[in-house]
This record gives structure tokens, sequence and C-alpha cells, in this order.
């Protein structure tokens, strides 16, 4: 491979761009306050044995990529051995030349595995051995593999039904990263799947030792678990709203909509809204009462192939952007919160590049001082729009429409432990894009400003509206 790929100029345009990432942006810590690793792996310092556990056991974007590139299932999701995938994988690579995947691997490569071969059949052969030899040095173990990378605090995504034994373990253990839980409250939000909510509502009455024969009962087993996630340092809750509605709904109107969910009577479309939002209210109270975050992830429609989700199960890789209008229902969400001081710091995050300016104007209606600068936060890109260009519209709209220099950053949004190199790649995306507004009159050539905004945008920012147990602010970042 040519060195000029990965070098130390990846995405780097101009001398300035050059100078911004080498001595503001490259050096700093990470917080990574949304990622889906497990903490199992980070406590057991699982370390994969080849390349393609790592990146095709679980990631339905490269499953994605494979399947447009008319690779068989067999060698996407089915039997062919982990050997077999790869070489599968090599072959698609050439193919999605430009896509953020292909730069993402040979970031990884480089980062990681010190390989700056290019991905494709040729070098299948050589790329594999020597990511063998790598890992077998266990060098490149999660937890050698978040030292690496600076990570001070990791936030993972976890269900109110988690017993989170080994996020305990971690806590109580001497590992320098913080490994803090997040409130995932989807399986709260499933009652219109009867039985299935039935097997949640028994595990929720086993973990908080409650019986469950009431609203009342469901709310205080709720904070129950809310309480054992906040003692393990958990600041963060998260929610995907694939359909955003509002309709309200008092207590006893959803103390009667939940008795007919106990009884598994079917509930009409009207009362699915109500106690939807019923319980997204009562749970951003709580969460407000915390000082957590709510995250609100928005715009996914899941599943749409209904024969491969026959076939694979859901959540692998037949999922789209959705175009259902969100404006109205998101903003009664948020003003029944706000209308009783009670609308916790929140990050919106739309799948759908569509909704980008509206997501930035719709936080800047909400904005407040009660918790936090940049209390309500438009979020990172996510999903389909996690690369370059979606990155650069999204901190293009927050400019425009609100105050870049208190966004919060970047997130891996991942389950391969070296997707953690994401960071690199937005920090780099992010000095360039604020080099070329500089090199454009945009903005001022100031390098003290420009150090702040890097550096508060990288780590400050989040460190500060997060309020993560046991940290301090420190840097000269303001």
């Amino acid at each position: 491979m040519s060195k000029d790929y990965i070098n130390d100029n990846f995405l780097l345009a101009s001398p300035l761009a050059q100078h911004l990432y080498h001595s503001f942006a490259s050096e700093m810590p990470i917080i990574d306050y949304h990622n889906h690793l497990d903490a199992k792996e980070i406590w057991e310092d699982y370390c994969a044995s080849n390349i393609a556990q790592s990146w095709l056991h679980s990631d339905h974007y490269l499953w994605r990529a494979m399947r447009s590139n008319g690779v068989d299932e067999y060698y996407v999701t089915g039997d062919a051995s982990d050997r077999e995938k790869f070489e599968k994988w090599c072959e698609t690579a050439p193919f999605i030349l430009g896509n953020p995947l292909y730069q993402w691997s040979h970031l990884e490569l480089k980062r990681f595995f010190n390989c700056e071969l290019l991905l494709d059949p040729k070098n299948s052969d050589a790329i594999w051995a020597h990511c063998q030899s790598e890992l077998a040095t266990q060098r490149l173990s999660t937890r050698n593999v978040l030292k690496q990378c600076k990570v001070k605090t990791l936030c993972t995504t976890d269900s109110p039904l988690s017993e989170l034994n080994y996020h305990q373990l971690i806590a109580e253990s001497d590992f320098e990263v913080d490994v803090l839980p997040t409130f995932r409250a989807d399986d709260l939000f499933g009652f219109t799947d009867v039985e299935s909510y039935r097997r949640i509502i028994n595990t929720l009455e086993h973990l908080t030792e409650c019986d469950i024969t009431s609203l009342s009962d469901l709310m205080h087993a709720i904070t129950i678990r809310m309480d054992v996630f906040h003692n393990l340092g958990c600041r963060l809750s998260d929610l995907g709203l694939t359909i955003v509605e509002f309709e309200s709904c008092c207590q006893n109107k959803a103390s009667d909509i939940f008795q007919k969910v106990l009884e598994q009577h079917p509930l009409t479309d009207k009362e699915v809204i109500q106690f939807k939002t019923y319980l997204f209210q009562e749970l951003g109270k709580q969460y407000h009462a915390r000082g957590w975050a709510m995250q609100v992830h928005i715009g996914v429609l899941v599943n749409v192939n209904e024969r491969r989700k026959l076939a694979l199960g859901g959540g692998t890789g037949f999922s789209v952007i959705n175009d259902r209008l969100i404006a109205e229902g998101l903003t009664q969400l948020l003003s029944a919160l706000d209308a009783s001081d009670q609308l916790p710091k929140t990050i919106l995050y739309s799948v759908n590049p569509n909704h980008n300016a509206l997501l930035s104007c719709i936080a800047g209606a909400f904005q407040d001082s009660d918790t936090a600068a940049g209390k309500i936060q438009f979020g990172a890109a996510w999903w389909f729009n996690d690369h370059k260009d979606g990155m650069e519209a999204q901190l293009t709209t927050l400019k425009n429409l609100g105050a870049l220099g208190r966004f919060v950053g970047m997130l891996t949004d991942s389950r391969n432990i070296f997707s953690m190199s994401r960071h690199e790649y937005f920090r780099r995306v992010l000095c360039n894009l604020l080099a070329s507004w500089v090199e454009s009159g945009e903005l001022p050539n100031d390098e003290s400003l420009l150090k702040q905004t890097i550096q508060n945008i990288c780590y400050y920012n989040a460190l500060r509206y997060f309020n993560f147990p046991q940290h301090e602010v420190t840097g000269d970042a303001q």
C-alpha cells in the first residue's frame, strides 16, 4: 500500500487544518458517551482471535456493503468461516471506494495493527496473517485499546432490565477508564407486544422485588432501577422514537391504560400514543431530578425487508431512513416537560439528514440556563450520516442555527472496539472544516479562539455537560 493514504495529514487539506488538528485535537482525551460495547467484554479484557470477529460478527454497516457487492448471505451472516468472510470483505472493499467504511477500515488497520496494505483480494492473506500476529500478543485487548485511545469515560447502552453486574465489577476494580451504564428505556415502551411485555414486567419484578399490579407499582419499580443505574455512575438515558407523536394523558387515564396492558387487552391507537406520551413525560421528570441527559434517537424505519427479517431476525441491516414528520410531536413532548421546569438536558439525533435544520431549530427553542450551557443539543451525525459529508452537514447546520462552540462532540455508536478511531476521524473532519471557514473569511484566524473551540468540542464540553462522577474539568479550554 502506498503510505500516502492513511498518513499524518489524512483528511486535512491545508496547512492550517493540519496545524489545528496536530496542535489542538490529536492528543485530547475521549469521552465516548454513546456506544454499544459490552461491559462483560471490557471486564474480561476480551481480545478477538481474528480481525473478522471484530469487523464482521455484528456490524450491519459492513453486512449491507457486502450485500451491495453481491456477496451471498452465507458469507455475510451465514455459516462461512471467519477467514472466508474476511476474504469476501476484501473483495468488497475496492467497490465501496469513498464509503466511510473504506476509510474507517483502513484507519483501524493503520492505527491499531500498523498495517498499511489496501483491502483487496490480492492483499487478503497478508492482512489476515498480519492481524493474526498482532492480536496474538494481546496488545489489542479491549482494555488496552481503550487506554491507547486515551478514553477517560465510556458509556455503554443498557436496558433497564440489565443486572449491571459487570459494571459493578469494573467500578470496584482499578481499571482507569470509567465504564458507565446508560439507561436505554426502549423495553419500557414495548407494551404493544403483549407476550413480550409480560416477560419485561416479570423481569422488572424480579430485579426490584416488587409486585407490579398498577401504574404506581410500575413507576416505583422503574425508579428503583434508575437508582441502581445512578449509583453506578449513569448520567444519561436513551430512547429510540421510531414515530414521534403526542397525545396528552393524565395519570388516571394512564392507570386505566396500564390495567388493560396487564390484563392483555388490546389498546386503541389513541391509547398507545397516550401511554407512550405519559411514560416519556414521567421518565423525563426522573431524568431531570437526577441531573441526567436524555438522548432521543429519531427517524428510523426498522426492518423494512420482511423476507430478510423472517430469515435473519431484526437489526441485521434492513432498516432505513424514515421520512415521517416529527416537528409537532417532538416539540409537544419537550414543551410538556418544560412547562413544569422538568425538561432534562436533551440530545436530539435524527437518522434523516433532512431533519438537521429542524432539530437545531427545535434545540434553540428550549435552551435554558438551569442545568447547562447548550442544554438542548443537536446531536452528532448518526448512522447513515456519520461520514465526512454527514459530519460536515451537521456541524454546518449547528454553526448556522445554534452554538457550535457548545457542541458535546462525537461518539462511536458501535460494538467494535476499534471504532474508537472514529473520534480521530471526526476530529480531522472538524479541524479541516474550521480551517476551510477561516480560509474563506467566514471565521477569524485567531489561534486562541480556534483552540478553545476545538478542544471544547473534542472533550471539555462533554465533560462539563454530563457531570460524570469523580471528574474535574482541567485544562485551559473554556
